[in-house]
C-alpha cells in the first residue's frame, strides 16, 4: 500500500521550474531515498510534501487523503514530520523545550514520547537543560530528529541529515535512521551521501534538474554503472 503518492508534481520559484512533472511513491514501512546533485529539486520536493511550498500542478496523496493544498501545520498533525536541512533548532531554548515544540500539534499526553526520544538519544537526556545552541552539530541533528519524532509521524522526511557532520556522527545518524525504521517509521530520505543512503534504503529515485531520471531498488541502483560514476565515485 502506498502511504505517500505524488503524481505529476510541478513546482516553480518565480520563473524557475524547480520540479518538473515528477511522480513517486513511498510504501508503508519503506525507506526511500532521493539522490541527486545540488539543485536537482530534492529539498523542493520535501518542502512541497510538507506544505511549505505550493505546487503549481499535480497531486500529493498521503494515507489516502489529498494533501496537495493543505497547510503545513495540518500536514504535521496528519502524520508527516520533516527534519530540515541545516537542522534549524531553536538555539536559545533548552533541549527539552525544543523537543516539546515538536509536539505542538498534539492534544494527548506525550510524556512517553519524550522518554522514547531520550532512549534513542541518551546524550539529549544528559543535556536536556542546556540551550540547543551549545550542542555540537551532530547532537543538534539528533535534537532535530527527536523533535520531529515528538509529532508521532507515520512518515518522516529527512533532508540531508549527514550534512556538515564528522564521519563518526554520520555513522551514528545513519544507525539512528535504521533504528527508527525498525521501530515502524516510514522514511523518505534526501541525502548527498548517496552510498550510505542506498545502503539503508529499499528503493531510490535519482533526480536531475527537477526531473526523475531513474528509479529502482536501492541495490540495483548501487550496481548501476551510470549511478556509480555520477554519485558513488566508482
Amino acid at each position: 500500500m502506498n502511504l505517500l503518492e505524488i503524481s505529476n508534481l510541478n513546482v516553480y520559484y518565480g520563473h524557475i521550474h524547480a520540479v518538473k512533472n515528477i511522480s513517486l511513491n513511498v510504501k508503508k514501512g519503506e525507506i526511500v531515498s532521493l539522490i541527486g546533485a545540488n539543485g536537482a529539486g530534492k529539498t523542493t520536493t520535501l518542502q512541497t510534501i510538507s506544505g511549505i511550498n505550493t505546487p503549481s500542478g499535480g497531486h500529493i496523496t498521503f494515507d489516502g487523503l489529498d494533501i496537495t493544498k493543505v497547510k503545513a501545520h495540518n500536514i504535521v498533525a496528519g502524520g508527516i514530520s520533516q527534519v530540515p536541512e541545516g537542522r534549524r533548532i531553536f538555539k536559545d531554548l533548552s533541549v527539552e523545550d525544543n523537543l516539546l515544540l515538536g509536539a505542538y500539534t498534539r492534544t494527548d499526553n506525550y510524556d512517553e514520547d519524550v522518554k522514547r526520544v531520550y532512549e534513542i538519544f541518551p546524550i539529549l537526556k544528559e543535556r536536556k537543560n542546556q540551550d540547543g545552541g551549545t550542542l555540537s552539530g551532530g547532537e543538534q541533528q539528533m535534537l532535530a530528529m527527536g523533535r520531529a519524532m515528538m509529532a508521532k509521524p507515520k512518515l518522516l522526511l529527512l533532508d540531508e541529515p549527514s550534512m556538515g557532520l564528522s564521519p563518526l556522527f554520520v555513522k551514528e545518524v545513519f544507525e539512528t535512521i535504521k533504528k527508527l525504521h525498525q521501530q515502524g517509521t516510514t522514511i523518505l530520505l534526501v541525502e548527498q551521501n548517496a552510498k550510505m543512503a542506498l545502503e539503508i534504503s529499499d528503493r531510490a529515485y535519482v533526480l536531475q534538474t527537477g526531473q526523475i531520471m531513474m528509479e529502482n531498488d536501492a541495490k540495483e541502483l548501487m550496481n548501476n554503472e551510470e549511478v556509480r560514476k555520477a554519485y558513488l565515485g566508482g
